[in-house]
């Protein structure tokens, strides 16, 4: 009988030696991956100030200037306001206005002035620099769910903020309202809590600013507190830190001089965007550069509620006051255009009794034919006293689907030549390759409204849907811009 033979010992070193590379490799490899990615979006991911949040170094600012901030919240309008309202607070109470980019997009609703900090810190897009580069077909990280939801830009992308602050003798320091930026914006100004004046609202509606010390806010009035501003001026605090400032009356001004201030800053805020202007010229001229407009807000809250009677007492107001068909014509064109069941009495069309305080001189008559240059929708009207309604009519909407939304059916009935921003797509091709440097997100969809606007403002005459921020805006300011009017004040 043989003996056994012993395991070898070379063949258990050797399996060992294997073990031991294939683990190294596999660790290598790992780190070595990780590095690639890191190092990939390493340019991107160091904190690093934008060019319009840093203070401009030829004009440096004194240690004992003194600076007003806000928080912003909701809508591109409510933010706009808000912004109004700053700058001529800033102006009256010679302070530096630190100013908030403009939110694009998803907003951030109103919450109580701590509440707000926090949604507007936890809400910025630091530490997402790497979102946008994840290539096209893999998966994105948890993180970077909703970024393109939303962006923000510095105002003066849409608006010309630098003249404004030169006309108006206010400094003005852009900055992106995240974390970084907030710390940078301290770093820059150096100043401290201990430093700063807080007036922190607990509702939308706290704090309203006076310019008379003998006036009084009336108690009939939304605003719980009256602040005077010639009191408020005298703090000594480096930073007046504010939360809303959203509000149309937010400011009640007696003082002619503050009238004029705001006048100026309202009238400022027209949309000045060049790639927009040249896109609104294009399609203006396709309209044929003589047409009426309308805005038909319907898609969200009271606007919803109302969107039966808005669209009714509009239309009533292109075919009767604009058109100009009288009262039985209009009312027999309802009746036959109309899916209402019974017939109607005309409705109540209240007078804009601000609008009426500032008179412009008459525009030329709607000619009787006008010829756009695309493509009406429907055959033109061929008898006499309906030919009016031939002008070409544009309607800015919110509406996803104007022409299959039943409540624009009497105005596509009516107008053969009515048409929305959607009918001017190839128009819109030049917006394609507008991307925000700040996030890398397309900027195309977000700027559709402001677009929406600076078309309808263009039009001969415009009706716009009553207490929508976007319409009054159109109405009291781009459109009597556009003609060279007086501008309306409203609060």
């Amino acid at each position: 009988m043989s003996a056994k033979r012993a395991p070898s010992h070379s063949q258990n070193n050797k399996l060992a030696i294997l073990i031991a590379v294939l683990a190294f490799a596999s660790v290598t490899c790992f780190f070595f991956a990780h590095h690639l990615f890191t190092a990939r979006f390493a340019p991107y991911a160091q904190p690093h100030p934008h060019p319009a949040d840093a203070l401009p170094k030829s004009i440096p600012l004194a240690s004992d200037t003194k600076y007003l901030s806000y928080y912003p919240h909701s809508g591109l309008h409510n933010q706009r306001i808000a912004l109004e309202n700053a700058i001529v607070l800033a102006q009256q109470l010679n302070r530096t206005l630190l100013v908030p980019f403009l939110r694009l997009g998803k907003p951030i609703r109103y919450v109580s002035f701590e509440k707000l900090g926090r949604f507007l810190a936890l809400g910025s897009k630091t530490g997402l620099e790497h979102c946008p580069l994840v290539p096209a077909g893999i998966p994105a990280p948890d993180e970077c769910s909703g970024y393109e939801e939303w962006t923000s830009i510095p105002w003066d992308h849409l608006v010309n903020l630098s003249a404004m602050g030169e006309n108006m003798g206010v400094k003005m320091i852009q900055w992106d309202g995240s974390p970084i930026a907030q710390y940078m914006k301290k770093s820059h100004i150096n100043i401290f809590e201990a430093d700063t004046l807080t007036l922190q609202d607990s509702g939308p509606y706290d704090f309203r600013f006076l310019d008379t010390l003998d006036d009084v806010s009336p108690t009939r009035d939304k605003y719980l507190y009256s602040i005077y501003i010639q009191k408020l001026a005298q703090a000594p605090e480096r930073l007046l830190q504010i939360g809303t400032l959203f509000g149309s009356s937010r400011l009640r001004l007696k003082q002619g001089v503050s009238k004029i201030v705001r006048r100026d800053v309202r009238s400022g805020m027209a949309f000045t965007n060049p790639y927009l202007s040249r896109v609104a010229d294009m399609i203006y001229e396709a309209l044929g550069a003589v047409y009426i407009g309308a805005h038909l807000r319907v898609g969200d809250g009271q606007f919803e509620q109302r969107s039966t009677d808005n669209a009714r007492t509009i239309w009533w107001k292109l075919v009767h006051l604009v058109c100009g068909l009288d009262l039985e014509e209009t009312l027999a064109l309802e009746q036959q255009f109309s899916h209402f069941d019974e017939d109607l009495d005309p409705p109540l069309i209240q007078p804009d009794l601000p609008s009426l305080r500032v008179p412009h001189p008459p525009l030329p008559p709607l000619p009787r034919t006008s010829k756009p240059k695309i493509r009406c929708r429907a055959p033109l009207h061929t008898s006499p006293p309906l030919q009016r309604l031939n002008i070409p009519l544009y309607i800015a909407t919110d509406s996803p689907n104007p022409a299959a939304d039943l409540l624009f059916s009497i105005y596509l009935q009516t107008f053969p030549c009515i048409f929305f921003l959607a009918d001017f797509s190839s128009r819109l091709t030049p917006l394609d390759a507008l991307i925000n440097p700040y996030d890398r997100v397309p900027l195309k969809g977000f700027l559709m409204p402001v677009l929406d606007a600076m078309v309808l403002a263009r039009a001969r005459e415009v009706v716009v849907t009553d207490g929508s921020t976007f319409g009054t805006f159109v109405k009291d300011v781009l459109w009597r811009r556009h003609w060279g009017f007086e501008i309306v004040q409203r609060g």
